[in-house]
């Protein structure tokens, strides 16, 4: 099967909620591919196939998900491609000695952390997270990887809000597996 036509299935599955969390914004909801598990296995199935085409097999050595939706795909991830999968937490989460890099939200700043020790100097990772928006926390958690001098090889999402243009604050290529939503809910 090809990815355009997981893609087509997966897209299929996603419910969408007008006005939520605030008005004018369309959610979109991609906890029910997790609801079918074979749908959840053609979600890691299009991402291996797309990281398996992109990159050689062994060039990958860790996956590198964003709390807290990262985490629900990122090691499914990790595992099916056989590399290693990292953590980026919110301040607070993680024992021992950190890296952290602060960025700007919506409604304020934010930080997040990741252990310093997880990710040797020269690894070729991939971060992952749910959807790109603005860009901030992805762009923090590139600056992670950075500080433990490891090399970001791509950033990948399941959705795109294309008209807040946050993947022209990252700094590696993006792949994003569904179509985004091109402009914001009109009211």
């Amino acid at each position: 099967m090809s990815i355009e036509a997981y893609a087509q299935e997966l897209k299929a599955a996603l419910h969408q909620y007008p006005n939520f969390p605030q008005k004018g914004i369309l959610f979109e909801d991609f906890l029910p591919i997790f609801r079918k598990p074979d749908l959840f296995q053609k979600l890691i199935d299009a991402l291996v196939i797309h990281l398996k085409e992109t990159f050689a097999e062994n060039n990958i050595d860790f996956i590198v998900g964003l709390e807290s939706r990262g985490f629900l795909f990122g090691p499914s991830l990790a595992l099916a491609l056989g590399v290693g999968f990292i953590p980026i937490r919110k301040p607070g989460k993680l024992p021992g000695e950190l890296v952290t890099a602060a960025y700007t939200k919506e409604y304020g700043d934010d930080s997040m952390e990741m252990q310093k020790e997880a990710i040797p100097a020269n690894s070729n990772v991939v971060i992952v997270d749910d959807i790109i928006a603005t860009g901030g926390s992805a762009s923090a958690a590139g600056s992670l990887v950075k500080q433990v001098k490891a090399n970001i090889l791509e950033y990948c999402f399941i959705l795109e809000l294309d008209f807040l243009k946050g993947k022209q604050k990252l700094d590696a290529p993006v792949f994003t597996l569904l179509s985004g939503q091109q402009e914001a809910l009109k009211h």
